[in-house]
């Protein structure tokens, strides 16, 4: 699961630095920023409770926070969260999984610590944990890895997992993350299919920053749209940010003005469908199961963390788990598409669809979750980019390297992943 992007450090950390500070999802409710001069603190989660942020005037550097105990004789957990763990969004599902871990592992004591800026901060909070006899550390967010990595280092009893990272020194220092991008595809399916169905074949993307795994769910999801919508096109709006409810209404309205039929994004609130409703439009939410309230989100694209983290806390309780890449596909039951999987029922946008449109959603969902259908049959070709040349050939699939890299930020891909799939109208992004 190599997550986030095959970069050199240190373009990596030119881009987090200029650029990162997010990287959650809200949804139905987004909690409310913090009042000035406080920073929520941790607060830790025992079996069958409801945890109760705190907050504690301080100033924002990392020893603003106050660092959880351990439970002695327990097999202790923590979490480090970039927004708020009730977000509705990527912190919330993240947190769900830390829930997961308490429900199906014996004798583990949870905690977590939200807010955490990315950078120095975090690493002097992974350094605390450690130090307090944190058996098992979870970071959420791309700008954690390189501090985590440093952390991991200085504590070799420690074992350390980075969500949507690339890096692992393969001891007590690992990443974890999934194929997001069969989801995305699906969903591209679907905005197709409504596009299609309103005479309106313009779809409308609002993507974070310009890293390889925000092109590569735009394309995912643009080659999803052409399967059932040919001569769909779709434009692209970047915001810069993962988490930020005013940009990411003001960027959804921005693309609806302009015309476009459905809102999908690559950010965290539900300002897609929150829209979608105001406009008489449609959108697509991402990152948490709860967060398609609204009679105009068609879907969201959703993370189920439980089986993940509740499996690798066992496994390194029992002393089994060796940290490395982890990729995960959809066959895990970490990856859903909301009003499709088990139990659910289709969105109102989705009932005066084609049939035939539904089926063929239906049908890839379903070999994807029984792992006939991953992410290299996304990208398998015949494929070409917006200018018209060919990508990849008849058959032919792109390689994990590729779908995680630039070249021109040190990755070994051979088909990397800077280009717009057919359809998309946008220029590509310049890099930093």
């Amino acid at each position: 699961m190599t997550r986030k992007r095959l970069f050199s450090a240190v373009n990596l950390l030119a881009i987090i630095a200029m650029l990162l500070t997010a990287c959650a999802t809200p949804a139905a409710a987004p909690s409310a920023a913090p009042a000035a001069g406080t920073v929520p603190v941790t607060t830790t989660v025992a079996a069958g409770d409801t945890p109760v942020a705190t907050t504690a005037a301080a100033s924002a550097d990392a020893g603003s926070f106050q660092i959880p105990e351990v439970e002695e004789g327990k097999f202790n957990v923590a979490m480090v969260l970039l927004g708020p763990h009730d977000d509705g969004g990527w912190s919330q599902a993240h947190y769900e999984g830390l829930l997961d871990i308490e429900k199906k592992v014996e004798g583990v004591h949870t905690a977590y610590i939200e807010l955490v800026p990315e950078g120095a901060s975090s690493e002097q909070v992974f350094r605390s944990l450690a130090r307090k006899g944190f058996n098992l550390i979870f970071a959420t967010s791309f700008g954690y890895m390189d501090p985590m990595a440093t952390v991991a280092e200085e504590f070799p009893d420690t074992t350390f997992i980075h969500i949507a990272g690339f890096k692992s020194n393969e001891t007590n220092f690992g990443n974890v993350f999934g194929a997001m991008e069969v989801m995305k595809y699906l969903a591209g399916m679907l905005a197709g299919s409504r596009a299609k169905t309103d005479n309106n074949p313009r779809i409308g993307y609002m993507a974070t920053f310009p890293i390889p795994e925000e092109l590569r769910l735009g394309n995912a999801f643009a080659l999803g749209m052409r399967k059932t919508c040919p001569n769909c096109t779709m434009d692209v709006r970047w915001i810069n940010t993962w988490h930020d409810p005013v940009i990411e209404k003001e960027a959804a309205a921005s693309l609806f003005d302009a015309g476009v039929d459905v809102v999908f994004t690559g950010a965290d609130t539900p300002a897609a469908g929150d829209v979608a409703q105001e406009k008489g439009k449609w959108g697509i939410n991402y990152d948490w199961s709860g967060n398609c309230t609204v009679e105009r989100c068609l879907t969201t694209e959703y993370w189920n963390w439980g089986p993940v983290y509740s499996g690798i806390a066992q496994e390194v309780k029992d002393g089994k788990y060796k940290p490395g890449s982890a990729y995960f596909d959809a066959d895990s039951g970490a990856l859903g598409l909301y009003g499709f999987m088990e139990g659910q029922t289709p969105q109102p946008g989705v009932k005066d669809l084609p049939a035939e449109d539904v089926k063929l959603v239906k049908d890839t969902l379903a070999a994807a979750l029984a792992g006939k259908f991953t992410r290299f049959d996304v990208f398998k070709g015949p494929i070409k980019d917006n200018k018209g040349n060919e990508i990849l050939a008849d058959g032919v699939s792109l390689e994990q390297a590729d779908l995680d890299g630039f070249k021109e930020f040190g990755s070994p891909c051979k088909t990397c992943m800077y280009w717009w799939a057919e359809g998309v109208t946008a220029e590509l992004p310049k890099l930093q």
